[in-house]
């Protein structure tokens, strides 16, 4: 295992600028358009894919880099290009992430690579957690899973919110309940195969930000999927179940693994690198207009006023990277994170993404607040940091609850 460490190797280093060079030429120019559109941006998708940045063997590298590094490094160079393109890119890994936390070595190999499809024909995948009554609270879900024993097969009932590719997926994994008696220790994750019966796409919202990821509803009406598609497999479950029944009966605490959690504590990292990498764009370019704009016979940066914003801006984006780099490693070597480590990490980056964003409009002024200059539409892509995948609020009760120990 890797020692921890702030210096990226030659590899890292190559990859760091294959992958900037990518967002600086492919994505950034993109962005303003596919904002506008509202819509998953299939061209640009395709173009990474053709490169090998869409696929399952480059995260697969990154995922395996023994620093942990690779993952965080590659969200923060796409999400400067820009975030809704970007995570239009990378939303697959979502899905393939609740796969490798819970699948088992035959449904991980079945299901992530029909996740991504080819350079010739792309697919996406989605991850489907969220419910209209039950976003944080995952105790209050409400969609179904039930056991037809005779046929083999879990027939699933429900609503999904807010699932990113939700309904243009080609696989979508579903939490669902099992045993509505078990709170959330009675959920349980499900492969749903492409054109499934039963599966179909609700409201796709429109957004705020990140417009050009793809957000809907998912709707399950009587949807029937085979025994093998329950992630970890049905004996893997029934010991699972019984054992947080034997817990409920006698009283008990210990805490038994549930499958959306799983995957939101292994991805809070990347969505703090994504942050990182949102809010090192908008500081860059008030970086550059502050050095340029010229008022009252000087360059804007030689105000106190200014350059203050921007070592300040300069010092939580170096301190966020170090939180989620830190987070990274420590979840690739195995370490636990005993003071929620990974929480404190997605905390403290969205954080910072949505205040040196809003910076920088006020750095630019009347510029920044035009779609004009791309400050504006990376103020709006900041705010989805402190609401998905845990909010800011949910990051602070986990951490709270960790440190109280």
């Amino acid at each position: 295992m890797g020692e921890f460490t702030l210096d990226l190797n030659d590899d890292q280093k190559q990859v760091r600028d294959w992958l900037h060079g990518f967002a600086a030429d492919v994505i950034r120019p993109a962005a303003a358009e596919w904002d506008e559109r509202e819509e998953t941006p299939w061209p640009i998708i395709q173009e990474a894919a053709k490169i090998g940045i869409y696929s399952l063997d480059f995260y697969a590298q990154q995922f395996f880099d023994p620093t942990g590094l690779g993952i965080p490094m590659a969200m923060e160079e796409l999400f400067w290009g820009d975030a809704g393109i970007a995570l239009s890119i990378v939303g697959t890994g979502l899905a393939a992430v609740g796969v490798l936390a819970n699948g088992t070595e035959e449904q991980i190999g079945t299901w992530v690579p029909q996740m991504y499809g080819d350079a010739n024909d792309v697919k996406v995948a989605a991850f489907c957690s969220s419910e209209p009554d039950a976003g944080s609270d995952v105790a209050s879900m409400r969609t179904r899973a039930v056991y037809d024993e005779a046929n083999d097969e879990w027939v699933l009932n429900g609503t999904k919110t807010w699932a990113t590719n939700g309904g243009i997926a080609n696989v979508h994994v579903v939490v669902a309940v099992v045993d509505p008696g078990l709170g959330s220790k009675g959920h349980a994750s499900f492969i749903v195969p492409p054109n499934t019966p039963g599966l179909s796409q609700g409201q796709k919202f429109q957004k705020h930000g990140i417009r050009a990821s793809h957000t809907a509803e998912v709707v399950l009406e009587d949807a029937r999927v085979p025994g093998h598609c329950l992630l970890g497999g049905k004996e893997k479950l029934d010991e699972r179940l019984a054992r947080a029944r034997e817990k409920a009966k006698a009283g008990g605490g210990e805490r038994v693994k549930n499958a959306a959690m799983a995957t939101f504590e292994a991805s809070r990292p990347a969505v703090g690198a994504m942050a990182v990498g949102t809010a090192r764009a908008a500081y860059e370019v008030a970086l550059d207009y502050a050095r340029t704009r010229v008022q009252f016979g000087r360059p804007i940066i030689e105000n106190q006023g200014v350059a203050f914003q921007l070592a300040d801006m300069a010092t939580q984006i170096d301190a966020a990277r170090l939180l989620v780099w830190r987070a990274s490693w420590m979840a690739t070597a195995g370490k636990p994170f005993t003071a929620a480590e990974g929480s404190m990490s997605k905390l403290y980056a969205s954080e910072v993404a949505k205040k040196v964003t809003a910076q920088a409009i006020q750095i630019l002024g009347g510029n920044g607040y035009t779609r004009e200059y791309p400050v504006e539409r990376m103020h709006r892509d900041a705010a989805i940091y402190t609401i998905f995948e845990g909010t800011s609020e949910i990051q602070r009760m986990v951490i709270s609850r960790a440190i109280a120990k």
